[in-house]
């Protein structure tokens, strides 16, 4: 009965996802300070480029003309679900209606860290870092690829939760080899809680007196007593709590995965505090240039897809909506079955690890067939500007529950 349950909730929070896709940000590039999926460059010419007069090409006779022949690919002109390639005509029947990436979700184990908040122990992951020192040193203290996103160095205050890192003292689990990391909040303070968080150096002045300081209140009492000193350092790390205090993130009941296993229940499959570790489902979909990554999801706002993923609730990244620290990720709401989020095409990310552009705070874009039956695989942001721009597709930005709505779904390799 409880599963039931479970699945009438999931079934009836996931419309909450498509509400509001009415609205067309594109047609507005300061409506968001985002171009999201940008338009072409070249205008449009009435003569025959290929097989096809080139006005029906999205770029016009210029953009056919710079591409070599190898990317002479058009947009079909589609009235029905047939679509012809070359001289073989296929219909929907013989291409299938339903596209399962292999390896759509794998497991992905990562190491955790044991900090404080109040007192009590807080177990949390490290996937990305503004700066590319931290992201170095981290990655190599705990043998895990950080990600590097400069990005988050955008975010505002507002965005942000304080940690204090100790530079000398106590050895311990720290990112610097000393004590563990001090919280302000955790999820159990959704309206002050960010995975996004402010970094603080606390160094003592005479190491022969340094102790295990295990809350902000212990620190500061410490700096006023002239035993430590704080320094604010302009570094934003990604660090989602998985346990804290009389709390932790849900473990899927099922964790038997497969290609089109639902997004709901939950995002992680174990927690082991003994050995320090969480394995999270990682999602496949495209990059940018249609390169395969893999993302997990730790927190979202608003509060029904956070629970429909079964993710933490973090209202404070609403502020992310309109900030350069978050990027567009696009999903779909119809067409081709599939292993995206929502039983669609896997999704379509504007940056990936390694780009200028990427960042783990995405801000989501839905993007639907006005004929579904004539839907096809995209695997790309050029693909998108193409058959947008040919009238073929719609793209809206999401508001589920008419909410802001910003995921974190750190980028990473589940196979390192």
């Amino acid at each position: 009965m409880n599963k039931y349950l479970t699945y009438l909730a999931i079934l009836a929070l996931i419309p909450l996802f498509t509400a509001g896709l009415t609205t067309d940000y594109f047609t507005d590039a300061n409506a968001l300070k985002s171009k999201g999926v940008a338009t072409s460059k070249y205008g449009s010419a009435t003569n025959v480029c290929g097989d096809r007069l080139c006005s029906e090409i999205p770029g016009g006779k210029t953009a056919w003309t710079n591409k070599s022949p190898s990317q002479h690919v058009t947009v079909p002109k589609v009235t029905s679900s047939a679509e012809t390639f070359g001289t073989t005509s296929m219909t929907e029947k013989d291409l299938g209606s339903v596209l399962r990436l292999s390896r759509a979700n794998v497991p992905a184990e990562i190491p955790m860290h044991k900090g404080f908040y109040n007192g009590g122990d807080v177990y949390f992951i490290i996937t990305d870092s503004s700066d590319p020192k931290h992201a170095e040193i981290i990655t190599k203290n705990q043998g895990w690829k950080v990600e590097l996103a400069p990005l988050l160095a955008k975010a505002p205050s507002s965005a942000l939760s304080k940690t204090y890192m100790f530079t000398n003292g106590i050895n311990g689990d720290g990112v610097h080899g000393f004590q563990g990391e001090v919280f302000t909040s955790t999820p159990a303070q959704p309206d002050i809680y960010s995975a996004l968080t402010s970094h603080v150096h606390v160094t003592w002045i005479d190491e022969k007196q340094s102790r295990v300081l295990d809350s902000e209140t212990k620190i500061l009492d410490a700096a006023q007593g002239g035993e430590v000193s704080l320094a604010e350092i302009p570094v934003v790390l990604n660090m989602p709590q998985i346990v804290w205090p009389d709390g932790q993130m849900i473990v899927k009941e099922d964790k038997t995965l497969t290609d089109d296993l639902p997004y709901g229940g939950g995002q992680v499959l174990d927690i082991d505090t003994e050995k320090k570790t969480v394995t999270f489902i990682a999602h496949r979909g495209w990059g940018p240039d249609g390169r395969t990554i893999y993302y997990i999801v730790t927190d979202a706002t608003p509060i029904g897809p956070a629970n429909m993923m079964g993710v933490i609730n973090t209202p404070t990244s609403a502020s992310l909506i309109t900030n350069a620290a978050a990027v567009d990720l696009y999903q779909f709401k119809n067409g081709l079955k599939g292993s995206g989020p929502m039983g669609f095409q896997a999704g379509i990310a504007a940056g990936a690890p390694g780009d200028e552009n990427y960042s783990p705070m995405w801000r989501i874009f839905m993007t639907g067939w006005n004929d579904p039956s004539s839907a096809k695989l995209l695997e790309n942001i050029d693909d998108l500007n193409a058959y947008r721009q040919a009238g073929l597709i719609d793209i809206g930005i999401a508001r589920p529950m008419d909410s802001d709505h910003i995921v974190n779904c750190p980028f990473i390799d589940p196979f390192q």
